[in-house]
C-alpha cells in the first residue's frame, strides 16, 4: 500500500488537509488510479545527462529567434488576457479568504425627529414645545462579527480559492509556452519558406535554360515533340509553384506578427534578411524522471482544480450543520455631536451570539452536495485523463524527435551524393565529354533535394519543439511547480 506514495504524480495530490482544531468534511486527497499507476520513467531515450528545460532555444545560436520570442513574451496578447484572467482568479482567492477573518465596522450616525404629542399617551411634558415632541440623536459605534468555523465550511472554501488561483497561474504558464511554441514553430516555417522560394527560383532558372536547350535540339531533330512539351510543362509547373510560396511566406509572416503583437508591415526589422539558426541534433536524455510531467502546466493547473473540488466538497457537506456567529459593538450615544467622543459618560455595549441551524431548504443543500461530488468525480476523470495524455505525448514526441533525424541523416547523404553528380556532369561538360542537358538535370536533382534537405531541417526542429513542449519545461525565467517528491507546503490553517 506504501508503494504508490513513491509516485510522484501520486503524491502531488498530497497536501495537507489538518484543521485548526475544527472538522473538515472534505474527502481524503485520492489519485486516480491511473496516475497513481504511472511508469516510474520514460524508456526510449537515448544518452545521459541532466535535462536543462530552461531557454532551451538558446542552443539554435540565433539571435534573430531569441529576440523574436523576448518581443512574444513582452507583447502578446494572449498572455495580456492570461494575466488579467490570474489577477481576478487571486482575488477571488483573497476575497474566500476573507470569511475566516472577523468583520469589523465602524460608523457615526445621527437622527432628528419632531412629531405632535397629540393624541398620544404622553401628553404635555418638559421639553415638549406646542404640544410637538423633538429629539434629537448622535452616536458612534464599532461593530464586530464573526462566525466560527466549526465545520470547516469558510476554511475549504478559502482552500478552493486559493488553489484555483494556483491553477490559474499554470494556466499562465501552458499560455506562455504556447506562445513560444508557436512562435518558434512559424519561426522555423519563415526560415524553410524563405529557402524553398530561393530554390524555386534557382531550379526555375534551371529549366527555363532546359527549355531552351531543348527547344534547339527540337529544331535540330533531335527529339520529339511529346518531350519538348514535357519540358515545358514542368517549366510552367514550377514557375507556377512560386507565387503560391510566395503566399504561403506572407501568410506566415503574418501568423508571427499576431504573435508578437505587430502589424505584419512593421516585421521587417524584427525578422532581418538573413535567418541562419543552428541545426540541433543532440540527443534527449537518458531516464527522464516521470515526475517532469508534474512541471507540465496543464498537469498541475487540474491537480490543482482537483483539490479545488475536494475542498468545495467539503464546504457544501458543512452547510448541512449549525453555525455559530459571534457580535459585539461599542460605542457612544449622546444628545449633540460633542457628547458623542465623551465615552466614559455615553458608552453603549451590545454583546450577542446566535446558533443558527437549517431545518428545511426545499432540497437546496442536498442538491448543492450531490453537485460539488459529481464536480469532484468529473474533476478526477480529467486529470486522470490529463496524466494519461500527457505521458503519451511525451513518448510520442521523443519517438517522432528519434525519427526526423533519421530522416534528415537519410536525405542529407542523398545530398552529397546529388552534389557530387552534379559536379561530375559539370566536368564532363567542361571536358567535352558530357553533355549540358545532362547537366542541367543533375544541377535541378540537386536543388530538389536541397528543398527536401531544407523542410527535413525544419521538422527535426519542430520534433525538438514537440519534446519540450511535451515536457512542460520552462522556457523562461518563471517560477517552476513545486518538486513533487517533497512534502506540498501547508495551505493557511490546515496547520
Amino acid at each position: 500500500m506504501k508503494k504508490r506514495f513513491h509516485n510522484p504524480i501520486y503524491l502531488l495530490f498530497a497536501i495537507t488537509t489538518a484543521t485548526s482544531g475544527c472538522a473538515s468534511l472534505a474527502p481524503d486527497s485520492k489519485a486516480p488510479e491511473i496516475a497513481a499507476g504511472v511508469p516510474s520513467a520514460f524508456d526510449q531515450t537515448e544518452s545521459d545527462g541532466p535535462y536543462q528545460p530552461a531557454r532551451w532555444w538558446t542552443a539554435f545560436e540565433d539571435p534573430v529567434l531569441e529576440n523574436l520570442l523576448g518581443e512574444a513574451l513582452a507583447k502578446n496578447l494572449d498572455l495580456t488576457e492570461a494575466s488579467a484572467r490570474l489577477r481576478a482568479a487571486e482575488a477571488r482567492a483573497r476575497i474566500s479568504k476573507s470569511g475566516l477573518f472577523p468583520q469589523v465596522n465602524a460608523g457615526l450616525n445621527s437622527s432628528y425627529s419632531d412629531s405632535p404629542t397629540a393624541g398620544t399617551s404622553f401628553g404635555s411634558f418638559p421639553g415638549a414645545t406646542a404640544g410637538r415632541l423633538q429629539n434629537e440623536t448622535y452616536s458612534s459605534n464599532l461593530a464586530f462579527s464573526y462566525e466560527l468555523d466549526i465545520w470547516g465550511k469558510l476554511r475549504n472554501d478559502a482552500r478552493a480559492g486559493r488553489v484555483d488561483a494556483i491553477a490559474a497561474a499554470a494556466d499562465l504558464q501552458a499560455v506562455r509556452l504556447a506562445v513560444l511554441a508557436e512562435s518558434i514553430t512559424s519561426y522555423f516555417d519563415i526560415v524553410d519558406a524563405r529557402h524553398q522560394i530561393a530554390l524555386t527560383t534557382k531550379i526555375i532558372d534551371v529549366l527555363g535554360d532546359r527549355v531552351e536547350q531543348t527547344e534547339n535540339r527540337y529544331s535540330r531533330g533531335l527529339v520529339t515533340s511529346f518531350e519538348l512539351y514535357q519540358v515545358r510543362q514542368d517549366f510552367r509547373n514550377v514557375q507556377a509553384s512560386l507565387p503560391q510560396r510566395e503566399s504561403q511566406l506572407a501568410a506566415t509572416e503574418g501568423q508571427l506578427a499576431v504573435l508578437v503583437g505587430r502589424y505584419s508591415n512593421n516585421m521587417d526589422e524584427l525578422i532581418g534578411k538573413t535567418l541562419t539558426p543552428k541545426l540541433i541534433f543532440e540527443p534527449v536524455p537518458s531516464g527522464l524522471p516521470i515526475d517532469l510531467l508534474a512541471q507540465r502546466p496543464d498537469v498541475f493547473a487540474e491537480s490543482q482544480r482537483l483539490e479545488s473540488a475536494r475542498y468545495n466538497l467539503g464546504a457544501r457537506r458543512a452547510e448541512r450543520f449549525p453555525s455559530l456567529n459571534l457580535s459585539a459593538s461599542s460605542g457612544s450615544q449622546a444628545g449633540n455631536p460633542a457628547d458623542i467622543f465623551n465615552i466614559f459618560d455615553n458608552w453603549v455595549l451590545n454583546l450577542g451570539a446566535g446558533l443558527t441551524a437549517p431545518l428545511f431548504q426545499g432540497g437546496r443543500i442536498r442538491a448543492n452536495i450531490e453537485v460539488a461530488d459529481a464536480q469532484y468525480a468529473q474533476q478526477t476523470a480529467v486529470y486522470a485523463r490529463t496524466v494519461l495524455t500527457a505521458y503519451q505525448e511525451v513518448r510520442s514526441a521523443i519517438e517522432r524527435y528519434q525519427e526526423e533525424r533519421q530522416r534528415y541523416q537519410f536525405l542529407f547523404s542523398q545530398l552529397e551524393e546529388a552534389k557530387a553528380t552534379a559536379q561530375l556532369q559539370s566536368r564532363r561538360f567542361v571536358n567535352g565529354v558530357g553533355s549540358y542537358v545532362d547537366y542541367l538535370d543533375a544541377l535541378r536533382a540537386q536543388y530538389q533535394v536541397q528543398s527536401s534537405v531544407s523542410s527535413a531541417a525544419r521538422d527535426v526542429a519542430l520534433a525538438r519543439l514537440g519534446v519540450h513542449r511535451a515536457l512542460g519545461g520552462s522556457w523562461d525565467e518563471v517560477p517552476r511547480a513545486p518538486d513533487i517528491r517533497a512534502d506540498p507546503p501547508a495551505l493557511q490553517g490546515d496547520k
